[in-house]
């Protein structure tokens, strides 16, 4: 549960070379991909969370939504449990001033500070990390299921990160992010999946705060 939480709260990467003879391509690419998602209030999104590790012999799957208000910084991840019945695991939320971070089993909810800054990553920006502090370089097209995709490498400029890549896959016709796989130096690989895009939601303010109310007993952790 953690990793998950992780994926979504601390997405950094490590950067390398050679990012340059088609640099322009991917430029035009997520250019247009973020200019098209500046233009929507809010969105939402399900989404399918993938986790391997070929040496460790791991590999897990979970389900969630992602509903965010990129241009305040707030979000709201729900992570279900897998099988027909899903229920939720957790949750993340932030109203771009705090951010709680409730864990199912344990009926708690940790209450930090939201990090705002431009280093940072959080679910609000999935779709616009790349703006500041990346190299990027497209690779190519990749058809899935009759749909071609776009695909896109990232690495940023800080090498002290504990991922060394990012591959982004754009469906080519939607102009929509269709999938970010991470790559992490211990060879574990997190792949986020669009199932659904939902542009423009009526999310309310309500969303983007934690309701102790609807959680009866449940302990906070003031973190800040």
């Amino acid at each position: 549960m953690k990793k998950l939480s992780y994926f979504f709260l601390a997405l950094t990467f490590t950067a390398t070379g050679a990012f340059a003879q088609k640099d322009a391509d991917a430029k035009v690419i997520l250019n247009k991909l973020s200019a098209q998602y500046r233009t929507y209030d809010a969105v939402k999104t399900d989404f399918t969370l993938a986790i391997e590790n070929q040496q460790a012999n791991v590999k897990q799957t979970q389900t969630g939504t992602l509903m965010a208000r990129s241009k305040a910084n707030k979000y709201k991840v729900t992570l279900l449990t897998p099988g027909a019945k899903p229920t939720v695991t957790q949750e993340i939320i932030s109203d771009g001033k705090n951010q709680w971070t409730y864990l199912k089993d344990a009926n708690e909810v940790q209450l930090s500070t939201a990090d705002n800054s431009e280093e940072s990553f959080n679910p609000a920006k999935i779709f616009t990390i790349y703006e500041k502090g990346y190299k990027y370089l497209y690779t190519g097209q990749q058809k899935i299921a009759g749909r071609v995709y776009q695909v896109i490498d990232l690495t940023p400029e800080d090498a002290k990160k504990s991922f060394f890549k990012v591959r982004l896959m754009v469906d080519k016709v939607k102009n929509q992010l269709y999938s970010a796989q991470i790559f992490d130096k211990n060879g574990s690989r997190y792949t986020y999946t669009l199932r659904t895009f939902t542009p423009n939601y009526k999310a309310a303010e309500t969303t983007f705060a934690f309701d102790k109310k609807s959680h009866p007993g449940v302990e906070v952790v003031d973190l800040r």
